[in-house]
């Protein structure tokens, strides 16, 4: 839909285009398909010349579970956090199959992103891809870095709330931006939705700056950035400081 050849070359001519200077790769969920197996996204990375990092994908069984667990071990020093696809899977986020992921990412300070909000395909789990879904595992695991893919969208000030409440719970602004007819009223709509959530949440600190390539172009996300009524340097914390200090790049 975006014209976009979806091809490492190209994503990592995109980034340096835009002086992007380093990236999370995670696989995409596939439709009528698993996603692409967590090994290719690490031998991709390693293509990148230390540009991506790889992100591993936990489906909800304990076979994967332990499967993830194994990986990121012989790969700890690549490794950045591990993604669960809650709409996608049937599985909530206080599953107790995930617990033992999470046990190891507090040991390994490893971040666990989710998917939050709409999902790309109809048949998706709005209940379990909801926000709000999260409060419960951020007030049982203090110590885990959780992480909202996509600010929650439409549900952003939920997030807002979330990021006020929980020290350890970031958002992203990831794959907010598709084609659509009105694609200009609604990038204001959000840059408007995500600047009051800032207002609310009291600042910047806990949101990160994302694409979700090929979804989203960079330039767009780039645009939606300068769009925010906020501060400055509030922009260059989501732009950079905060993923550095979250994903220790």
């Amino acid at each position: 839909m975006n014209e976009l050849r979806y091809t490492l070359d190209e994503l990592l001519n995109t980034m340096r285009r835009h002086k992007i200077g380093h990236g999370l790769l995670l696989s995409p969920p596939l439709k009528g398909a698993g996603p692409l197996p967590n090994d290719e996204i690490i031998k991709l990375c390693g293509r990148s010349r230390g540009i991506l990092a790889p992100v591993i994908t936990v489906e909800p069984t304990a076979r994967k579970v332990k499967a993830a667990i194994k990986l990121s071990e012989e790969n700890r020093r690549l490794v950045k956090a591990f993604k669960i696809r809650l709409g996608y899977v049937k599985g909530s986020a206080e599953s107790p199959v995930y617990e033992r992921l999470y046990d190891f990412a507090e040991s390994e300070k490893l971040p666990v992103l989710f998917h939050t909000g709409d999902t790309a395909f109809s048949n998706g789990d709005l209940a379990r891809s909801h926000p709000l879904t999260l409060d419960g595992l951020a007030n049982k695991r203090e110590e885990l870095t959780i992480i909202l893919c996509h600010f929650g969208n439409p549900w952003f000030m939920d997030v807002a709330e979330l990021i006020y409440k929980h020290p350890n719970v970031y958002t992203d602004i990831s794959g907010l931006i598709t084609p659509s007819a009105y694609a200009e009223k609604y990038a204001e709509w959000l840059a408007r939705k995500i600047s009051e959530a800032i207002y609310y949440a009291g600042g910047a600190e806990n949101i990160l700056f994302g694409t979700d390539y090929p979804v989203t172009k960079h330039s767009e996300t780039l645009a939606l950035v300068r769009r925010l009524d906020i501060d400055e340097r509030d922009k260059e914390k989501i732009l950079s400081r905060n993923a550095k200090r979250v994903f220790r790049i």
